[in-house]
């Protein structure tokens, strides 16, 4: 199971009386997980929307249909993402093994990972559509149903440890001239959260960024063959007793995701990234740090996603017209 359904199934246990609407690209497997929630939580309300966080059209249609069903959204968990085509740097993880950052770059991938990003057919770098657009048009679609006065709603996002300031440039927040897009997508996310929370608190939203850790899903068994896991696994459960990020499993992985459903927004710090955190011996916690970035970056971004949107709306309206 992924990240996703594991937080549904640990929000249910948290709290059976929450609607949950599950956004999710295969309408199908929506369904089946949908059915599976409702099997264990029967007295549960579990809906489905269809949505392709890398097609504005599908975002756009979703959101239609959200604002028709729904008065308001108390929480948004902004977990779609993508690593395409993950190419490991062989050389680079062996010369890591026997140096003094072996950890860090275990707990983070850095400098170990590239993929091949390819174009959507918005004409947009597909992991930076995936990760962040899509969810920012979303956002700025919902944005009736997120921002209430009387009492606040929160955005959690998925980033990562894998975020990091030096795959990210304002010049190039597409990352079309890069080879480490979801590096660079999550740090966008960072940046982009920070700018949520200065333009929209006063409006009752909040916005926050979680690392679920290194988990075993379909995203990471992508990286190595079968065989390597085999062989590095070992490896990985040793240093859960020297670095708290390997979570492993999804459940795990969900844990900072849990525990800022039962946060007060307005007491949480903007500039921090919560993480998921799992000893040697397998218990969980969270711990948090601060994110490196400036909010002067964070207002540039924004303002990059902006025009940017203003550029793609013109384009889909000129589309529209010739059609």
């Amino acid at each position: 199971i992924g990240v996703g359904l594991a937080l549904c199934r640990r929000l249910l246990k948290e709290d059976d009386g929450l609607h949950l609407c599950l956004a999710c690209r295969n309408l199908s497997k929506a369904e089946a997980v949908r059915a599976s929630l409702l099997a264990s939580h029967p007295d549960a309300e579990v809906t489905t929307v269809q949505v392709d966080v890398s097609s504005l059209s599908s975002v756009f249609r979703a959101s239609k249909e959200l604002k028709e069903r729904f008065q308001r959204l108390d929480y948004v968990y902004l977990n779609a993402g993508i690593m395409p085509n993950p190419q490991l740097n062989i050389k680079a993880l062996f010369c890591s093994l026997f140096s003094r950052k072996a950890i860090h770059v275990f707990s983070t991938a850095e400098g170990l990972l590239t993929q091949n990003d390819k174009i959507t057919a918005d004409g947009l770098q597909e992991v930076f559509e995936t990760n962040i657009f899509g969810h920012f048009i979303l956002i700025r679609e919902l944005e009736s149903l997120l921002c209430h006065s009387d009492s606040p709603s929160q955005l959690i996002w998925t980033s990562s440890r894998n975020a990091r300031k030096s795959n990210f440039s304002l010049e190039d927040i597409q990352h079309s001239k890069g080879q480490e897009p979801y590096s660079s997508s999550k740090y966008a996310i960072d940046l982009l959260s920070v700018a949520l929370n200065r333009k929209f608190n006063q409006r009752g939203l909040y916005s926050s960024v979680v690392c679920p850790g290194t988990m075993l899903t379909n995203l990471t068994y992508g990286i190595l063959s079968p065989f390597m896991w085999m062989l590095i696994m070992p490896m990985i459960w040793l240093l859960r007793f020297f670095a708290n990020a390997f979570t492993l499993t999804p459940y795990n992985g969900t844990e900072a995701l849990v525990w800022l459903f039962h946060q007060k927004p307005e007491s949480l710090n903007p500039l921090v990234k919560y993480l998921s955190a799992t000893t040697g011996f397998g218990s969980n916690y969270v711990t948090s740090k601060k994110m490196d970035l400036d909010e002067d970056t964070a207002e540039k971004c924004y303002q990059n996603l902006l025009e940017l949107e203003k550029h793609v709306r013109v384009t889909i309206k000129k589309t529209d017209n010739q059609s």
